[in-house]
């Protein structure tokens, strides 16, 4: 049956009743690799109620290489602008370590900022910095599954910031889908083996890895602070949106800062 016009009722729109939403506290937005499979699961285990979590995904190859990474520069405004494109998004993050230490995160910003104008930029390897600063560490072991090529970058990058990196040592995987399958109770083995008594911290880097799990063990082993990729990317995107729910479990970061 097909209804006439004149027999459709219409509402006026001033007698609609709306709230705040269902993210009513924040919204988050993360660019991740179109091969990442843990980024989502670690940020959804740690999202505290009222705050959002929105993802979309940047193409690359299973290779991750400097020139694969590199060539995500040119892919992250557009991915960028398919988070919230009201223009509702509080934080919006390159969920990639090795990526955004390749491109750099001043180039990061840039393009963040054009995909998602009205969101503060963010990325990976930008809350790394800000949480060992926020811990007041300086010398650093770090683990990681990565090439050289992409180890060699990474301890360029951090010593620029201003770190001490006393070792690093990779697993030398090339493949995302071998990094998401190394176990965490090998990982947190890996990590202890790398610690020295003179570093301050341990560092796991890549978003890949299963840390998270294993993160609060390392740091509880070691008797000093343990960062990894996710924990501090997580950290660092609700603390910009202004969040300041703490969770145990995980290390002192998350619980304390």
């Amino acid at each position: 049956m097909t209804l006439e016009t004149s027999a459709i009722l219409k509402l006026p729109p001033d007698t609609i009743r709306f709230d705040d939403g269902v993210h009513a506290r924040a919204k988050i937005g993360f660019v991740l690799l179109a091969t990442e499979q843990t980024v989502q699961d670690d940020v959804m285990r740690l999202r505290p109620p009222g705050v959002g979590m929105h993802f979309t995904r940047a193409a690359i190859p299973d290779e991750i290489t400097s020139e694969t990474l590199a060539a995500q520069a040119d892919l992250l405004a557009d991915c960028a602008a398919t988070l919230l494109p009201d223009g509702s998004l509080d934080v919006a993050c390159y969920a990639c370590t090795s990526g955004s230490l390749v491109i750099g995160e001043e180039r990061v910003f840039a393009e963040l900022k054009r995909g998602a104008p009205g969101a503060e930029p963010t990325s990976l390897i930008t809350g790394v910095i800000r949480a060992l600063r926020a811990l007041g560490v300086r010398r650093i072991v770090v683990a990681t599954p990565y090439l050289d090529e992409v180890n060699q970058r990474e301890v360029d990058y951090l010593e620029r910031a201003g770190f001490e990196v006393l070792s690093m040592c990779g697993l030398n995987l090339e493949k995302d889908s071998d990094m998401v399958r190394v176990a965490p109770d090998y990982i947190a083995e890996f990590a202890l083996a790398q610690d020295r008594a003179d570093a301050d911290a341990i560092f796991v880097s890549c978003g890949a890895l299963r840390t998270l799990d294993v993160v609060g063990e390392i740091e509880a082993r070691a008797g000093k602070p343990a960062i990894c990729s996710n924990q501090a990317m997580i950290w660092d995107c609700l603390r910009l949106a202004g969040i300041d729910d703490r969770f145990d479990g995980y290390g002192r970061l998350l619980s304390e800062f």
